[in-house]
């Protein structure tokens, strides 16, 4: 069985006139381009420990099959904005999994956006502890709503969002968390 033990974040944006290419850039900008990325569905694991970028990436090497949880979004539209987010919610019980999210919207600001990924991995993973919430209200209050549970611990976002570039060549923006043995 494996459960990784530990994680980081990273994002990143490209650009290029082939949309390959821009992906590239971006996998690159956010320094996970030398992986094999391996894409799974959205659980913290339990008892995982958060690294930061720089010590995420000391961790990986060339050809390396890495899982991941990736929202990413890409245009080629002069000046459409565009984002991707990963919204993680980690338990107060660190023996219990948390939650990813990954959102990849267009015209919405980092900030509109991070917050909405961030609300989605609290919702999916209060929804597993039985904390109570309606879901009308507004971030801001389910948000205290879940930590005053005391059933959530954290929660934060990763967001990158970036305009497409002027001259109609592809953009990509990417947001990853890579999880690590």
């Amino acid at each position: 069985m494996y459960v990784p033990a530990k994680i980081f974040f990273t994002k990143g944006v490209g650009r290029h006139k082939d949309y390959l290419s821009s992906f590239e850039s971006a996998l690159r900008d956010a320094g996970i381009e030398i992986c094999n990325l391996v894409m799974v569905s959205s659980i913290f694991p339990p008892n995982c420990k958060i690294l930061t970028r720089e010590e995420g990436l000391k961790e990986i090497s060339q050809g390396q099959i890495t899982f991941s949880v990736m929202a990413r979004n890409f245009t080629n539209e002069p000046n459409r904005l565009i984002a991707s987010s990963i919204g993680v919610a980690i338990p107060s019980d660190n023996s219990q999994y948390g939650y990813l999210s990954e959102y990849h919207p267009q015209g919405v600001t980092e900030k509109i956006c991070g917050d909405y990924a961030e609300d989605l991995a609290a919702q999916m993973l209060a929804s597993t502890l039985d904390v109570e919430f309606n879901t009308e209200t507004d971030w801001n209050e389910r948000e205290q709503v879940f930590k005053m549970s005391e059933k959530i611990v954290k929660t934060f976002n990763v967001t990158q969002t970036a305009k497409g570039d002027k001259n109609g060549l592809w953009t990509t923006v990417l947001s990853a968390a890579i999880l690590l043995p």
